[in-house]
């Protein structure tokens, strides 16, 4: 008989092999809900899973906490897969708050889409013509004119990910900042970005949208053709993620400063 657990837990799984055969060694093992009558999410999979997990939640407002397990490639944002003691490991689970970015794009057709992001929001060039995009921050203009291929914020939980490859800093969970990060900047040659207090509003205005077109997108939703982006923290939504204490997020995004 499936062991139960004691708290209200659903369990999903990414379409792979190996996070399919590990959702069936799990239901074998232990007594999961519905994800409707969920208070607690398992999540086997990858980060990109992961993130797909938490975008459902922000989309029909069921904040629950999750537990990742990688059955993916690098697991960044997981635990590590294995059967035995999942009670136990649920019950020690160290929780970090995890606050979206809010993005509100408004296209040069007049539409505006709002979409939430984990990890990041970028705005990137379309053609093979450099994007001229203005940088405000609450309503101050602090770049008149940004050159460059693209630009993006990221959150501490995102820092790591596209934010580091576009050689940005890794932001200690926390932190209460975003950082603000030119991707292959022309114009200013010098400027390599800037860290923002995560209270303040971040926009951006495409100078030249026909010309020189842009698109807007929040870790995987891409709006093309925007003629102002602003984007900001939603604390009132901040999603839960559950860690094995030996391996919690906070010590990894750090010790991330030091990996070679």
């Amino acid at each position: 008989m499936a062991e139960p657990l004691d708290t209200p837990t659903a369990l999903v799984a990414s379409l792979a092999e190996a996070a399919q055969s590990a959702e069936a060694e799990l239901r074998e093992r232990y007594q999961f809900v519905p994800i409707e009558q969920a208070k607690r999410i398992v999540a086997i999979g990858g980060d990109g899973f992961l993130l797909h997990t938490l975008h459902e939640m922000l989309d029909r407002d069921g904040l629950c906490p999750v537990f990742g397990m990688n059955r993916g490639t690098v697991g960044f944002l997981m635990n590590e897969w294995r059967v035995e003691d999942l009670q136990e490991r649920l019950s020690r689970a160290k929780a970090f708050a995890v606050p979206p970015l809010a993005m509100e794009a408004t296209t040069v057709g007049g539409a505006t889409l709002k979409y939430y992001a984990i990890n990041e929001v970028s705005l990137l060039r379309e053609t093979r013509q450099t994007a001229w995009i203005e940088v405000s921050v609450n309503g101050r203009v602090v770049l008149p004119e940004l050159v460059c291929d693209g630009v993006l914020t990221a959150t501490p939980a995102g820092s790591t990910a596209y934010n580091f490859s576009a050689q940005g800093p890794i932001l200690p969970l926390g932190s209460n900042m975003t950082a603000l990060t030119p991707i292959s900047p022309f114009r200013p040659r010098r400027w390599r970005g800037a860290l923002i207090p995560d209270d303040l509003t971040i926009s951006f205005r495409v100078l030249d949208p026909v010309k020189r077109p842009v698109s807007a997108v929040a870790d995987q939703i891409e709006v093309r053709d925007v003629a102002t982006v602003k984007v900001r923290v939603e604390r009132a939504m901040a999603l839960s993620l559950l860690f094995d204490p030996e391996h919690a997020l906070d010590e990894r995004i750090a010790m991330e400063q030091f990996a070679f």
